[in-house]
């Protein structure tokens, strides 16, 4: 893990807890918590009323396993989350990967982001 990520990773924990917090993974990628409660698929009053809900925490594991994929292909944080949220790739129909999240493929988001360092042009 590149240590730009460590500090990232560090920066979303919930402090005192082994948790993530909604309110700095929002931050983190720069959505609102409304935002954030549809990609994780939870109701936005899960956010703060139950932090430590298990689809909400899976849901932002999720999304911090994105980033930590597109960071190790660019190590720049901002533009790593900015390919995150906007870069279209065709051969998820235009889709982005912030919407590959919110639709449960995950597994595809990672693996594209893999291959891409692993050197495919596909």
């Amino acid at each position: 893990m590149n240590a730009v990520f460590a500090q990232t990773l560090e920066s979303a924990r919930e402090p005192g807890t082994s948790r993530f917090s909604a309110v700095r993974v929002a931050w983190t990628f720069g959505l609102q918590q409304q935002e954030l409660a549809v990609v994780t698929g939870t109701h936005r009053n899960t956010l703060r009323t139950h932090p430590e809900s298990p689809r909400l925490q899976a849901g932002l594991r999720d999304l911090m396993r994105v980033l930590s994929a597109a960071t190790a292909i660019q190590p720049d944080q901002e533009r790593a989350v900015f390919l995150v949220k906007n870069e279209p790739i065709p051969a998820f129909g235009h889709q982005t990967l912030l919407q590959l999240v919110e639709k449960g493929r995950v597994e595809d988001a990672v693996g594209y982001l893999e291959s891409i360092q692993a050197g495919f042009a596909g």
